[in-house]
């Protein structure tokens, strides 16, 4: 793609999630039941097997997380909750985006979500996936040699994509090593390709902008991670429950859910993968 195309298309993205519509979808209150099933159970038990099993052990202060991609916050807002419920101290989280509508709403959302002290320690602000380090230091007023090697933990769901329609998924993920303290880790959840219903819209898009609907394999979701030298501890498919699921669509695919992961589990709606950056493996 040529730079005045992907700036188009940049600019594309930016009008639809700059739109009413689309902001209600990812704010909490209007965003849909399944979606808030999986905050609380798929997606909550992922980032909490994380913390407990691949972090390092913290002394002295709480968790530093980072969600890029973060639409109106409610991913992050849920873990920080879901964290000062289990007594697990969070120092500092901060979700971005380059939508300047989403992160007014994330703010006031977290405002209204969270209790002061935990409300305290969050921050959302604007910036690019591609150049998070310089945008996030311009954002929040400080140095980026005081935000590089800060993070334990980094988020990114429902954005990964992008960065690879747009062509910058290195440069997104050099920007997420950069971010991490040695043996942090990060978390990429995503559309998977295979599934049958995103294949099949997908496709019809596609046939007139190919580049705006394209989605990555597991193994492209993968790619610059691995070449940005992280170690790759999980790679996986996962998740029968659309996120604008009823409560009983719900029902049915969580019980559905064994079979299916039994059967053709590579089918599944989302691609997942979790990564640590480890010093010793730089080269």
């Amino acid at each position: 793609m040529s730079p005045a195309s992907i700036s188009s298309l940049r600019e594309d993205f930016l009008k639809e999630y700059s739109a009413e519509e689309n902001i209600r979808r990812y704010m909490k209150k209007t965003a849909g039941y399944g979606i808030s099933y999986l905050l609380q159970n798929d997606y909550g038990n992922i980032y909490i097997e994380v913390i407990d099993n691949f972090l390092p052990k913290i002394s002295g202060r709480g968790l530093r997380i980072l969600e890029f991609g973060c639409g109106a916050g409610m991913n992050l807002i849920h873990l920080v909750s879901l964290l000062e419920r289990r007594g697990t101290q969070v120092d500092f989280a901060c979700g971005t985006d380059f939508s300047t509508a989403l992160i007014a709403s994330a703010n006031a959302e977290a405002k209204e979500a969270l209790t002061p002290r935990s409300a305290g320690r969050v921050q959302f602000c604007v910036a690019k996936n591609d150049s998070l380090l310089e945008d996030m230091s311009r954002e929040l007023h400080g140095s980026p040699q005081t935000l590089a090697g800060s993070f334990d933990l980094i988020l990114g769901v429902n954005t990964i994509r992008y960065c690879h329609r747009l062509k910058n998924e290195m440069e997104n993920a050099l920007q997420i090593r950069e971010l991490l303290r040695d043996r942090g880790v990060f978390i990429v959840i995503d559309m998977n390709d295979k599934f049958p219903a995103f294949r099949s819209r997908f496709r019809d898009r596609a046939t007139k902008d190919k580049e705006a609907c394209y989605l990555p394999s597991l193994a492209e979701y993968a790619r610059p991670f691995e070449a940005a030298k992280f170690e790759i501890l999980r790679k996986d498919n996962f998740c029968w429950i659309p996120h604008s699921a009823g409560p009983s669509l719900t029902t049915i695919m969580k019980t559905m859910t064994p079979v299916l992961n039994a059967v053709i589990r590579s089918r599944a709606m989302r691609s997942l993968v979790i990564g640590r950056k480890n010093l010793c493996m730089q080269t």
